[in-house]
């Protein structure tokens, strides 16, 4: 009987903007010198493991990212690994949102997003990836690069949450997470593991 098909997410690494804390979905920005290197340390981490699926998004700084791993060659370019389309709150820090706002509570899950993607329309994007990785590879694991959101909205719509519950899972850059099985069970296996830890 085979095993039960994983999903491996690598978080791309840093770039000025995940280092500053600014939002950064359709901007497209490098890796940071510091990003590159933690990269390589995954692929590392990584080393050269077999994946029967490899897709990442269409930012530079995750394709970037993938190629750094050592997975460049095999990797699909997928628009719905996208980050969030964050519209009028691009490039903004939480705290610039929050004094824009006068909201010292406001936060990305909870708020409307004007000329953005409701969280439910990435949660549609997030299971989409989902589908297409378990249709294509339904007896082999897949890696998908991709960005700090959209890999969260996508763990918590494999466990079956709702979309919000992405705001439970911190991921920082150049990091690992594996989403897999427990019996029957959709579980998280690895979550949120950098560069000098084991898998």
């Amino acid at each position: 009987m085979s095993s039960k098909p994983r999903l491996f997410l690598v978080r791309h690494g840093e770039t000025e903007w995940s280092l500053s804390g600014q939002h950064t979905g359709v901007t497209d920005i490098p890796l940071t010198e510091n990003g590159r290197e933690k990269a390589r340390t995954v692929g590392a981490l990584l080393n050269q493991r077999p994946f029967a699926l490899v897709q990442t998004s269409p930012m530079q700084r995750a394709r970037e990212t993938c190629t750094l791993l050592g997975y460049g060659p095999h990797a699909v370019v997928n628009p719905d690994l996208s980050e969030w389309n964050y519209g009028i709150f691009e490039g903004l820090t939480t705290q610039q949102i929050r004094e824009q706002r006068n909201d010292p509570h406001w936060n990305i899950f909870d708020s409307e997003i004007p000329n953005g993607e409701t969280i439910e329309e990435v949660a549609v994007r997030a299971q989409r990836v989902i589908d297409t990785a378990l249709a294509e590879a339904p007896e082999g694991d897949t890696l998908l690069v991709a960005h700090g959101h959209i890999l969260r909205i996508l763990a918590a719509t494999w466990l079956g949450l709702e979309p919000r519950g992405a705001r439970l899972l911190s991921l920082v850059p150049a990091s690992l997470s594996i989403l897999g099985y427990e019996h029957d069970q959709r579980v998280l296996q690895t979550w949120n593991r950098t560069p000098g830890d084991k898998i």
